[in-house]
């Protein structure tokens, strides 16, 4: 009883921390758009949705705007950079009603199946840590998975672009060449963007610069200094394409040789724990069958 209205108190002071700079804070202030992160954002259209999912969103919507002073916290810009580099069309407010969903629905699935048990408090905390981080780790693995396309196939990327530089073209005509006939990938999207964000009046060299920043990715800053630099001095774009992209061959290998040397390891507990328990079952089974229905230790007594 006491925990229930803890938990009701809480809901309450949230609610109000909510609604209070709504209904009484009118002095202006910068939006979401307008911190250090704003352009780390991708410029594309938004997804449209529609039917059943535009509803939903505007519902979600409308409820994430108590979320508004946390999406205001360090936490908040921090979690909207990585919203950014994952790709996902999802305000910070949104995330944070995914996470307090997911927790009021595991604090009520501890009740149901844990009420009264020792372990209850046990499994209380539990159920609310695991509702805040499962979206924390779902978001990792998909800006992990994001970076892990990027480092593929920027080497690729880096190689088409020297050689239609190679053939004749500028840097701006071969970018669009690539990012035309290349299939779609993270990186080839990236620089759609780059390029849309150039043609409207951005200079090559913030562009670079603000895509590098997107990601943190060590190839991707490497390519965008390398780019940065040749525009600064003025030197052949396509000698500096030559290198990286070989630079960037010779990297991509050494990542293979590593994951190559770590894949023994990871096979250990496979083999340790499935494998080799099903080989002995296979092997001795058998005989120790035939042991115990044909015992030879019991004609030692006679």
């Amino acid at each position: 009883m006491a925990l229930a209205l803890l938990l009701f108190f809480l809901a309450g002071f949230g609610l109000i921390i909510g609604i209070w700079p709504l209904a009484i804070d009118n002095r202006p202030t910068l939006k979401m758009s307008d911190d250090p992160f704003a352009d780390l954002r991708p410029t594309g259209a938004p997804v449209k949705r529609k039917g059943l999912a535009a509803a939903f969103s505007a519902v979600t919507g409308k409820l994430a705007i108590f979320n508004r002073p946390l999406a205001a916290s360090s936490t908040g810009r921090r979690m909207f950079k990585d919203l950014s580099t994952a790709r996902i069309n999802m305000s910070v407010e949104e995330f944070f009603l995914l996470k307090e969903i997911l927790v009021g629905g595991m604090v009520l699935l501890a009740f149901k199946l844990g009420s009264g048990s020792d372990f209850f408090t046990f499994s209380l905390l539990m159920s609310i840590a695991l509702g805040y981080m499962l979206p924390e780790m779902w978001l990792k693995s998909r800006i992990k998975r994001i970076k892990d396309d990027i480092l593929r196939n920027l080497p690729d990327t880096v190689d088409l672009l020297g050689l239609c530089v190679n053939a004749g073209l500028d840097f701006m005509m071969a970018l669009k060449y690539v990012v035309e006939k290349s299939k779609p990938t993270v990186i080839i999207d990236e620089l759609r963007n780059m390029m849309q964000e150039i043609n409207v009046g951005k200079p090559r060299r913030d562009a670079l610069r603000d895509l590098a920043k997107r990601y943190d990715l060590p190839d991707l800053s490497t390519f965008s200094r390398t780019l940065i630099q040749a525009d600064r001095m003025g030197t052949s774009v396509t000698e500096a394409l030559n290198i990286l992209s070989e630079d960037m061959r010779e990297a991509r290998f050494r990542r293979g040789e590593a994951l190559a040397l770590k894949a023994p390891l990871k096979m250990m507990i496979p083999l340790l724990f499935f494998i080799f328990p099903v080989v002995a079952i296979l092997v001795a089974g058998p005989v120790f069958l035939d042991f115990f229905q044909n015992n030879p230790l019991k004609n030692l007594g006679h």
